[in-house]
């Protein structure tokens, strides 16, 4: 019931041209692929019109084996390069942290990791090797079982933070790959503030700012509003908010209104302001529920047949806040016309007459999945009570960054075949493996300890403190003293960054001790009170930014430059502090997860390096061995690492060339000498 197929066929029955599929609609990226790229059919075309659950088949989305197949767009990285990169370094030494370094692939956005994890795991197989689903080099356990580990403690109390769970189940210092791993986990069992306690060390890029980190280091602010329902007094707010720290603003995809050059200092003043018409955190920064878009349903449109925006307001204040492998999007549709795209997301409801369709394991992004229909006609409670299950499910099995879609794939079929979305059914509905009661209540204490993050933050002045620009100073650096901010159909945004190896990336000094002449004193630059443990903090001397990283798991202390030498963004201080296997101490760019020793600042993974400085700890105050302001400024100082456009030297006032541009000739043909 409710599945409707109807495939068009050439004459000759040798090519798929199109196709409806309604309901059960699991193999449409198959049946797709099949009509764009004339792939090859059965010897009965006609048995393609039976559902795939119905033929038994576990669909999961396949990677071209064509060489020439781009997988990383961001650096422009075939599948033929990865494959190359990966015979190079043999079975024992092709890790993917080893084939992301060399091939470049996955080190730029990092969507296309699960990509790579792939097309490796497939070589190793063909070099006679196997893909390990070690966590990292610190956990000899798959993020799965590491959660399994932790949730079945006897002693909770023995597994409530990092350095327990690393003292009982792992080795070493941690790195930027098990620490938000492990603080995703904390944070879906126990529900903790992630700032507090020391949580924020574990925490990647934006999840400790609780704000996306962007271009140049400033941040975007993305307030929640569920089910895309927004006041007249929320919006005049949010727009006075982005007028008055001159935010660029953008409706997004997400039925959300992102904010986007704030300086990470001036974030707990503009949350405080749009708290007070009711705006929340909209967790874009986390790997968390983002949304649940809706169309208008029942309430407007004459052809909704359930209230669409009620339910959908319903489920993302539900959901909001849980922390999970990966983000989860959702969508309600008021009718059949689909308006919402649910059927595109994470978990959709699509209305019906008699209540909603429920679909799950959808998404879009690089590799698109058709969401799987789960459960038919039901009413709004049975609609959540299947969700927490599935989300529950979800979070307790999926692998780190792991979205629905590929994590359903994987599931088992069910006991009478009909693939992974039949398992799925005996779980979540029939209790098969009798973890209902389980699944119910940990998604119950994840509702009832909801807290909206920023207002913990607004309210309470300690944790209001993590956002201090310089722990040594009030002074601030404006964003427009750290990157140029150009206009852009009335609004601003950071100037682009140029590819690597161009001006203003990849910097590197003059020499590789551009200071070992210099003549040095010990300053203080604080208290060791004000240096959270095991994160780094900025401090401002002179005009030049440097890190100082106060790593107590190891009882050391580290200087170094703030500046990236990558794309000269002055963020290193908020990167994740770790260790290497072989002992040595290193941070993780936030920005790309460029990664540094913080002993001599050598790049472990690129020719980059730092400039370092002698740490010393006298009584309570953290003194910095320094040559003089005026000697560090001129190699560090933030006004000579500005980074800038690319025609930002050249000045036209005055010249022909201006004149010709300003009376709008074209086709004008300039020769500089």
């Amino acid at each position: 019931g409710g599945i409707y197929r109807k495939l068009i066929f050439n004459k000759a029955g040798t090519r798929l041209r199109g196709g409806i599929l309604v309901g059960d609609a699991s193999d449409y990226s198959k049946l797709h692929k099949v009509a764009v790229q004339g792939g090859e059919l059965p010897e009965n075309p006609a048995m393609l019109l039976a559902p795939s659950s119905a033929r038994g088949d576990v669909e999961e989305e396949e990677l071209s084996e064509d060489p020439n197949t781009q997988v990383c767009s961001c650096n422009d990285v075939t599948r033929g390069q990865i494959a190359d990169t990966i015979k190079e370094l043999g079975v024992d030494g092709a890790t993917l942290k080893e084939v992301k370094t060399c091939s470049k692939a996955g080190t730029g956005c990092g969507g296309c990791e699960p990509d790579v994890k792939t097309i490796l795991k497939q070589e190793l197989e063909k070099l006679g090797g196997s893909l390990s689903n070690h966590l990292c080099e610190h956990f000899s356990y798959s993020r799965p079982e590491l959660m399994a580990l932790v949730r079945t403690d006897a002693d909770p109390t023995s597994v409530d933070s990092f350095e327990k769970i690393l003292h009982k189940h792992g080795h070493g210092d941690g790195c930027e790959i098990c620490k938000p791993a492990v603080g995703s986990i904390l944070a879906s069992l126990n529900n903790g503030i992630i700032l507090d306690d020391g949580r924020d060390a574990l925490q990647d890029t934006n999840d400790r700012s609780l704000a996306n980190m962007q271009r140049g280091g400033s941040y975007s602010v993305v307030p929640r509003v569920p089910g895309g329902e927004i006041t007249p007094e929320q919006l005049v707010q949010m727009g006075k908010t982005a007028k008055k720290y001159n935010l660029y603003s953008k409706i997004t995809g997400a039925q959300r209104i992102d904010f986007f050059g704030a300086s990470k200092y001036q974030l707990p003043d503009i949350w405080e302001e749009l708290g007070s018409v009711g705006l929340e955190s909209g967790h874009a920064y986390g790997k968390a529920l983002r949304t649940v878009k809706s169309c208008v349903g029942s309430t407007w449109c004459r052809y909704g047949v359930q209230d669409s925006v009620g339910f959908a307001i319903r489920v993302e204040n539900r959901y909001k806040g849980v922390r999970s492998p990966h983000k989860m999007k959702s969508a309600v549709s008021g009718c059949v016309r689909e308006c919402a795209e649910a059927q595109g997301k994470d978990f959709g409801m699509i209305a019906t007459e008699n209540g909603y369709n429920l679909y799950v394991g959808g998404n879009g992004g690089v590799n698109p999945v058709h969401a799987q229909l789960l459960a038919t006609d039901i009413d709004e409670d049975t609609v959540i009570k299947y969700l927490d299950r599935y989300i529950m499910y979800y979070i307790l099995t999926a692998d780190r960054l792991e979205r629905t879609a590929p994590w359903q794939a994987k599931l088992p079929s069910g006991k009478n075949g009909g693939g992974p979305i039949e398992h799925l059914k005996e779980v979540i509905i029939e209790d098969s493996l009798g973890i209902c009661d389980e699944l119910d209540r940990r998604m119950q204490y994840l509702v009832d300890t909801y807290h909206d993050e920023w207002a913990e933050v607004v309210k309470d002045p300690a944790r209001r403190a993590k956002f201090k620009q310089f722990v040594n100073t009030d002074e601030v650096q404006t964003r427009e003293e750290m990157i140029e901010f150009i206009d852009q159909r009335g609004q601003v945004r950071p100037t682009d960054w140029l590819p690597d190896d161009q001006p203003q990336t990849n910097w590197k000094p003059d020499t590789t001790d551009v200071f070992s002449r210099s003549e040095k004193s010990w300053v203080s630059v604080g208290k060791t009170s004000d240096f959270a443990p095991n994160v780094g903090s900025a401090i401002l001397y002179g005009d030049s930014q440097l890190a100082v990283f106060n790593n107590a798991q190891r009882g050391e202390w580290y200087c170094t430059q703030n500046m990236c030498p990558h794309k000269q963004a002055f963020v290193l201080s908020q990167g994740i502090i770790g260790g290497t296997a072989d002992g040595i101490a290193k941070v993780a760019c936030p920005l790309h997860k460029k990664q540094f020793d913080l002993a001599d600042g050598k790049g472990l993974d690129s020719d980059l390096s730092l400039i370092t400085f002698a740490v010393k700890i006298e009584g309570d105050e953290v003194m910095v061995e320094l040559p003089s302001t005026e000697e560090v400024d001129a190699i560090l100082g933030t006004k000579g690492l500005r980074v800038q456009s690319s025609c930002s030297e050249l000045d036209i006032s005055g010249t022909e060339l201006e004149k010709e541009i300003l009376n709008g000739v074209r086709n004008t043909t300039v020769t500089v000498i």
